[in-house]
Order: structure tokens, then sequence, then C-alpha cells
């Protein structure tokens, strides 16, 4: 697979393909292959914050108060973040850099810098309430502890496949990842934040992770749509070798982070594990019916924990998706009937 040409006059300002399509590099909002993207752009912007806008004096004070497996979760779950959001901006503009549509090239500049500020989130909260060493400690928890480092070796391997061999196939595949990451892994450790704010706790902390939790959930129902259009451009794809694929990984990635939360979690007051596990698996059925595949835990079609809710802007808090429990083929859809009004 070629890099998409910055500037090319001779080809259409409308691409013909996502990938290995061809377009001018002109990108006319009003004349788009999938219309419906730029109020998912709009929405987007409209997400737009800075992490020092976070008031974080209680929790200086708080953070001492807090037990110690309080404490050692909260510095453990911000090395985790930390080590899933920062490789989400490099994600994004490397996927940028073969796409031939320049709304998906806008699109994703938008997740990139999002990721970005997220990414410096966890090192602002960190600087308000640890030392240096304890901040430094925090970061090095991707790359040092078994678990953490177990839960994501496949987010490794497939993003550096992609790198090392930019096809389709594995574009599928990394779409695939960033779905998993965006709307499962991220999960455990939101609720974790969420869970204190209920006691009243890190609650300039919990707002943060809210606005981070907002952003990740536009970007992956725009992954989610970016890796349907992709398959259905794609049929020699759409086979159910893929298929059986990303049901797999999804199936894998639950049970690691079964494991991560019982690790993480299993002294914090307020967090039932069993819940927890359901919830996982909630959000896995989410993420599969957003990519137009099947629920694979049945028992869990709805959110088995409730009290998130008042913390999270989850999709549940939406009319059901346009994209939600439809076939896993994807229609371009014009200017005028664009989906929308389904949300």
């Amino acid at each position: 697979m070629q890099k998409a040409k910055t500037l090319d006059p001779r080809n259409p300002n409308k691409s013909t393909g996502i990938f290995n399509g061809r377009s001018s590099g002109i990108l006319n909002w009003n004349d788009i292959a999938y219309p419906h993207w730029h109020k998912m752009y709009k929405r987007l912007l409209g997400n737009y914050w800075q992490a020092d806008e976070i008031n974080m004096s209680n929790d200086i004070k708080q953070f001492a108060s807090l037990s110690t497996s309080e404490q050692d979760a909260y510095l453990k779950i911000i090395g985790l973040l930390a080590t899933l959001d920062a490789p989400q901006t490099r994600t994004a503009l490397l996927l940028s850099l073969y796409a031939t549509d320049s709304s998906v090239q806008s699109i994703m500049a938008v997740i990139a810098q999002q990721e970005a500020v997220h990414n410096e989130s966890y090192s602002y909260v960190l600087s308000s309430i640890v030392s240096l060493d304890q901040q430094n400690k925090a970061f090095e928890f991707g790359r040092t502890d078994k678990i953490l480092l177990k839960r994501n070796q496949n987010i490794a391997k497939y993003y550096n496949d992609f790198v090392e061999n930019p096809t389709t196939e594995n574009i599928l595949k990394t779409l695939t990842y960033t779905t998993l990451l965006e709307g499962l892994f991220f999960y455990s450790g939101f609720a974790y934040f969420y869970n204190l704010a209920r006691y009243n706790k890190m609650v300039g902390t919990s707002t943060m992770i809210s606005y981070i939790n907002r952003d990740e959930l536009e970007h992956g129902r725009f992954i989610s749509e970016l890796f349907r259009a992709t398959l259905s451009e794609n049929p020699e794809l759409n086979n159910e070798e893929m298929i059986e694929w990303v049901y797999e990984q999804y199936k894998e990635s639950v049970e690691l982070e079964i494991e991560w939360s019982q690790y993480v979690l299993a002294d914090i007051e307020g967090i039932n594990l069993e819940e927890m596990h359901g919830y996982i698996k909630y959000r896995a059925n989410k993420m599969l019916r957003l990519i137009g595949l099947n629920e694979i835990y049945p028992e869990y079609v709805d959110n088995p924990m409730k009290w998130i809710r008042a913390y999270a802007d989850n999709i549940d808090g939406t009319k059901t998706d346009f994209f939600e429990q439809k076939s896993r083929q994807y229609v371009k859809v014009n200017a005028i009937d664009n989906g929308f009004d389904d949300l």
C-alpha cells in the first residue's frame, strides 16, 4: 500500500476510496463520499478542552487520605491510561497517511490532537499530587508491570504489524484494536475514578476522566464506522475468516481486561468485581454492535453497573445508534438522508 499523495489535481476531489482510492487532496466537506462524517467532525471539534482548566486543589489535599490500595490503583491506572493513549496519537496520524479520503485525514487529525491532550492530562494530574519520582514510576508501569504487559501485548503486535507492513488487512486489524482500546480497555480504569467520585474523592480527577470518556466515545464511534466502511469497500476481506478473527480478539481482550480488573481493583471499596466483569462484557457487546457484528455475551445486553451512568456519558444515554444491530454491510449515504435523524 502506498501513502496517499498530498496533492494530485488529476484526481477528483471526492475520493474513490478510503484507502487505495484516488483523490486530488482537496477537501470540500459538501462533496465527500460519506456526508454524515462532517457532523462527526463537528462533534469532535465541540469537545475541545485543556487539562489545566481542571481544578485539582481538592485532589491534592485528598490523595494523602486515600487508602494504600486506592493510591496504588490510582497510580497504576493512570499508568495504564497513558500507555493506551500515547500510541493513539501516532496511530491516528499513521492511518491518515494512507487514507485517500481527505475527510478521514481531517477527522484523524482532530482525534490525534485529542489523544495528545489526554496524554498530557495524565502528566498534569500526577504532577498535581505526587512527586516527580512517583510520576515517573507510574509511567513506567506500562513497560514493566507483568500483568499490564500481558494485557497490552496484542495492541503492540497489531499496531506494529501495520507500521511494518501497511496493507488493507493490517489497517482493518489496527482499526479492530482501536475499537477495543477506545471502547473497552479504558473502562475498568474509568470505573475506578468514577467510584472514587461516588464517595466525593478525587473529583477533579474524575472530571478530567469524564472529558476523556466523552472524547473516546466519539473516537470509538468514528473508528467503528471507518472499520465498516473499509470492510465494505474491500469485499475480498469481508469474509468469515476476518469476522471470526475479530470475534476471537474481542473474546481474548475481554478475558485480559477481566484479569487486569481483578489485579488492580481487588481491594477497592465500592467496586463489585463480578459486576465489573459483567460491565466489561457489556462494553464488548456495545462495540461489536457498532462495528456491525453480533453480541457474544447475550446475558450482558444491558449495563449491569447502573451507578456508572451518573458519571459516564455512555452511548446508552442516546437513542440506538444508526449502525447498531444491522448487518456488517456498510452503505454510503447521501447528503439529505444521512442517518443522523436515527441517532
